[in-house]
This record gives C-alpha cells, structure tokens and sequence, in this order.
C-alpha cells in the first residue's frame, strides 16, 4: 500500500430516468444537476468531489447520462474499435440521434475515468422482467471496471430481513456477470448515513492495493464527519429534553386550596381554565422548542425543512401539579380528613398532585400533624406557588418521539426535496420503544437531577450519552453486521 495521496473517481450509470442525478445530491450533500422526470435528463457527464483529506487525497463521483436504447448501443460498442463504427459514433449518431450519442459520451467516460462503477438499478423492478438489464450488464461488462449495483427506488425503509430479500434476488440475477462485486440498497429517498458505510466498504474491495491506503484516510474523514454530527444530534436532543424536564407554569394562587381538596377527593378541582391555560403555556413552549431542534437538525444534515410533528397534547396525562400547603390550609385538610390522611401518598402520587415540588406528605394524621408536615415541606422546598410541569412519562414518550425524528432525517434523501416530517415505519417505533424502556432508570435519575440542579448543562452532557448509547443500539439492531465505530462522549 501507498501513503501517497490518492485520486478515486467513481462513474453513476444507469438507464435512462432511473434516479442517477438524485442519488448524487443525496451522497454530496448538494442540489447538483437538473432533476425532472423525463428521460436524458443529464446531458454531460460532470465530476463533483464527494470527499478530500487533509493529506490531499480526493473522493470524486460522476454523474452521467443515462442509458437510452440499451440493446442498441450493447451493438454500437461492439463497432468500437473499427472505422465505421467511429464514424457511426461520432458523426451520425451525434449528428442524427443526440439522445443515443450521450449514452456513448458516458460510457466514454466511465472507461476513461472511473476506478469503480457504480450502476444504480430500480428495485421496484423485477430484473427479471426489465428488458434493459441484460444488455446493460453486457454494456458494463465491455467498461472492464468492478460494479457494485445500487438498488435505488426501494420504498420506505423496511426490516433488515425483507431488504436483504431485496438485494439477494439481484445479485443472483447477476451473479454470471464477473465484474459485479456486489449488490447494495442505497435508495436515494431513503438512505441513511449506515447506509453509505456500506457503500464505501463495497468500494474498498474493489481498490487495488496502492489505493488502499488513501481510500481508508477519506473513509476516516467521512467517518468523522458522521459522527460529529451523530454527536451534535444527540446534544440537541438531550438540550431540548432537559428543557422540557425542567419547565414549570405557575397554576394561579386562587386555585390553590381547591387543587389540593380536589386531588384528595374532598372538594372541586381546580379551575379548568387555570389549569388548562398552564398547560397551554408549556406545551406552547415544548412545540417551540421541538421546532427550533429539528430546523437545527435538518440543517445539520444539510436538508431544508421546518416544523416538527404535532405534539401529542393528552394534557392530564403528561402533566404533573405541584401545590404549596400552608398552615391554614393543611390545618383545614386534616380537621376535614379527620386522619383519613393516612396513606395519602398513594392517593396524591396517583392524582398527579405532589406537596412542596416533588414530596408527598403521607402516614399523617390529624390537623396538628398535617400543618407541621406542610410546614416544614414548604420551608425546605421553597415552594410558594402551585406549578404545573411534564410528567416522566411524557418525558419518556418525548425521548422515543426525538429518536424517531433523528431516525426520519438521516434517511430522507435530498431527492425528495424539502423535509416533511411523515410516519415513522411500525418496526422502527417497536425497537425504539424497547431499547428506551431498557433505559428507564437512568432517564429517571436524569430527570430528577435536571429539576434539582441549578444549571441544566450536567443533565444535558449525561441525557446526550445515554441517547448515544440508545440510538447507536438501535442502528445496530436496525441494520445487523453493519459495522458502526460510535465511539463513547
């Protein structure tokens, strides 16, 4: 191997309209090219650097016309290499028949240029039944480069066993073709960063030996690109979670006493509005905020797009109320419970209702011993005004939620324009879910901790790594033998 710098080019082909152009600003990053749905769309065969290094090694992939009448020019190419067949080529043809001549220009340059060809195949397409398979591969097979065919069109993404259904009913299809080396999904809608690390594992095995080197320095600048992001994403998450943990909305003094009588049983609840309006209050706060991080996110991964999901606003639910207790009160409380108190934890823990922001006065009987309870809660706690903030639940629900969302931008390919947040597949909530609930107890510590801290940023660092921790098992489960080097904050 060579630890000279390195030049790797990679040539796009297809058929005609078969998504080349959208493919290639999903893998750039950028809105190359001119994209409609029309054939001989492409008309010149145009390099766009994908990756460099510092060391001065260079990644570029070709973006071509595409393939028109595939068993027509499977013929022309036979000519080649003769007289007339030049004249055929480069004065009829382009003369005569531009759409047919611009198929030849990019096989031109795939032999000129390229070390690896990359020809991207329309999966929803039984190549068993596409007449243009055959004589493409016969087209290829005259480049005398190593293919790696990308299944393209492939819908949205599905479990791990049915995708691998997909690739292996191609690559036996071609198997009798030598130069293929291997069959990879890669749908320029749907891909993900995972994805494209097996993409550029395909590539190395088809490098000879002095590239090796070079090509693994730009793999390790694409990986640290990754990963940074994947980093980022995590934090922004967490900061928006933490937020949320640690919001709260005063539910109004006159409602107070009646919120307490309420939970307990003893009285009317406290005014609907009062309460409704604070909910309003947060929730109105938590939507800003889910909006902002996923502009952000999408910014990140280089996509245009806004507004986040609807929230789910099952307001009782997901919303807990802290209510201070003076002495007056919680005299009348126990004169009026007459020691039914006892036990009123329980009562109060499953109403929502927690005394002095976050202790539940329980086992206490009478009005003497209440109003000292509630006294000394108040004093300890400091709490001087009924609150209402998010239940762990909810917060829990909102961690899933952000996974998803994080798991719906990495595989939205820049082909299908602006983001619009849709549903996320059935699969992919279940693993969510499950790897979430194995990670109950450290959310749970979290949450506490991001309340009683008097600066949210040590909730935020240790949220951000057990989001990292989840979401990179969820990768893994989500796509198994893929290797993924996530290395720990």
């Amino acid at each position: 191997m060579s630890d000279k710098p390195v030049r790797i080019q990679l040539c796009l082909v297809s058929h005609t309209n078969a998504g080349k152009t959208t493919l290639a600003r999903t893998l750039l990053g950028a809105d190359v090219g001119e994209v409609r749905d029309a054939a001989h769309v492409t008309q010149t065969a145009d390099a766009f650097r994908l990756l460099a290094t510092e060391d001065g090694d260079e990644l570029y992939l070709w973006d071509t016309p595409g393939f028109g009448d595939s068993a027509r020019l499977a013929k022309r190419l036979a000519q080649a290499g003769n007289p007339l067949g030049w004249f055929l080529t480069e004065v009829w043809d382009r003369m005569r028949d531009r759409a047919f001549w611009l198929s030849q220009r990019a096989l031109q340059a795939a032999r000129d240029n390229a070390d690896v060809v990359l020809y991207l195949a329309n999966a929803s397409e039984d190549p068993r039944d596409a007449g243009y398979v055959e004589p493409e591969m016969q087209i290829l097979q005259w480049l005398d480069k190593p293919v790696v065919i990308l299944l393209n069109q492939m819908g949205p993404p599905r479990p791990a066993a049915r995708e691998r259904e997909e690739v292996e009913r191609w690559a036996r299809h071609v198997q009798p073709y030598g130069m293929v080396r291997e069959v990879v999904p890669l749908d320029a809608f749907a891909r993900s960063w995972v994805h494209e690390r097996v993409l550029f594992d395909a590539i190395r095995d088809c490098l000879p030996a002095p590239s090796q080197a070079g090509y693994a320095r730009l793999v390790g600048a694409w990986e640290k690109r990754n990963l940074d992001r994947f980093h980022q994403s995590m934090a922004l998450i967490a900061q928006q979670i933490v937020a949320a943990a640690r919001d709260t909305e005063p539910l109004g003094e006159s409602s107070r006493l009646r919120t307490a009588l309420g939970t307990l049983g003893l009285g009317q609840s406290a005014s609907e509005s009062a309460r409704d309006g604070a909910m309003a209050s947060i929730v109105s706060r938590l939507s800003s905020m889910g909006s902002q991080t996923t502009a952000r996110l999408l910014a990140l991964h280089g996509l245009q797009g806004s507004a986040a999901a609807p929230l789910n606003q099952r307001l009782r639910e997901n919303f807990a109320f802290t209510a201070p207790v003076d002495v007056t009160q919680a005299g009348l409380l126990g004169a009026i419970a007459s020691g039914a108190a006892t036990g009123a934890s329980a009562d109060l823990l499953a109403g929502g209702l927690t005394l002095g922001g976050g202790m539940l006065v329980g086992a206490v009987v009478g009005a003497v011993t209440f109003a000292s309870a509630a006294w000394g809660i108040n004093k300890a706690k400091g709490t001087e005004h009924a609150t209402v903030r998010l239940t762990d639940d909810f917060l829990r629900a909102l961690v899933v939620a952000d996974l998803l969302r994080y798991l719906a931008i990495i595989h939205f390919g820049r082909g299908r324009g602006d983001y619009v947040e849709g549903e996320a597949p059935a699969f992919w909530r279940d693993e969510v879910m499950e790897v979430v609930q194995a990670r109950d107890a450290s959310l749970l510590r979290i949450w506490a901790r991001a309340r009683e801290d008097d600066t949210p940023q040590p909730a935020v660092d240790e949220l951000a790594g057990v989001l990292e921790d989840a979401c990179t098992q969820i990768l893994r489960k989500l796509y198994p033998g893929v290797e993924l080097a996530i290395a720990a904050r």
